[in-house]
């Protein structure tokens, strides 16, 4: 593996979560020669406060279609309901032939704890599909994989069973504007629906250039406190000097249902860290 080109699959529950958590890695995989697909397992439509159903679905795929472009990378949404998301055998194999299509080396997805149910049942998904992808009975129209991808979890704040545990952190800032640059394409999330929700639509600028300007510090302020809260795995990683200066980092917790991520295969699966 350590020669060839990585393939690596990332699901979220919605468009823009791939990207919020692991669109500066993919920067990062897709500017070193490797392949990146990100999948929106929800097609996002109800995530606006006056556009629903068919009409936002096409907003959110033509807004994905062009973060994929963006990062120079596949993006894919699925076609099950936003909010609506069970974990099905149906929706289960769709994941399966997902992964034995794509034959990633590494998957990356939410955890099963978390404040979204489109966002814990996509972790479930993915996790019910491990094992499985190597199960040539299971879902036989399309051929069974010979070894079960490694599978990590994506970054979040939620502390109940257990908090985010990670082994591995990314430094994005190298490529915080092309993440800017993606996730600025999700135009009705950042600037309506998420404004919205959270009540700062006054604060959102008019002028593209400046709208930019401020959903870069706003994630930043979203983002920011990732790598002072797991500051020592930082410094570890990059030593001391440089450790203690990296303010923007992705970061991943090894999940149990894959193929192991190791102190032996981090390196070869994140070759761009020290």
């Amino acid at each position: 593996m350590a020669d060839q080109t990585l393939r690596i699959l990332v699901f979220g529950a919605h468009p823009d979560d791939c990207d919020i958590k692991a669109g500066g890695t993919a920067a990062l995989y897709q500017q070193a020669g490797h392949t990146v697909k990100f999948v929106s397992v929800t097609n996002g439509e109800s995530g606006h406060h006056r556009i629903s159903g068919e009409e936002l679905a096409g907003i959110r795929r033509a807004e994905a279609a062009a973060a994929g472009r963006a990062l120079g990378i596949e993006y894919e949404v699925l076609n099950n309901r936003d909010g609506y998301l069970q974990p099905t055998i149906e929706a289960r194999f769709e994941i399966i032939r997902l992964i034995r299509t794509f034959q990633p080396d590494l998957i990356l997805t939410h955890r099963p704890n978390d404040y979204h149910p489109d966002h814990r049942y996509t972790s479930q998904l993915v996790c019910d599909a491990a094992y499985m992808v190597t199960v040539p009975p299971i879902v036989p129209d399309v051929p069974a994989l010979r070894e079960n991808p490694v599978i990590a979890y994506l970054s979040d704040h939620f502390t109940r069973p257990y908090p985010f545990s990670p082994t591995v952190v990314i430094d994005i800032e190298p490529v915080w504007n092309r993440v800017i640059d993606a996730l600025d394409c999700h135009s009705s999330q950042f600037y309506d629906w998420l404004a919205y929700n959270h009540f700062y639509e006054d604060e959102v600028p008019q002028d593209p250039a400046e709208r930019k300007v401020w959903l870069s510090g706003k994630m930043k302020d979203r983002i920011g406190p990732l790598a002072d809260r797991y500051r020592d795995l930082v410094i570890e990683i990059y030593g001391p000097e440089r450790g203690k200066e990296i303010q923007l980092i992705d970061a991943f917790e090894p999940c149990e249902y894959g193929s192991p991520l190791t102190s032996d295969n981090v390196k070869t699966l994140f070759p761009f860290l020290p």
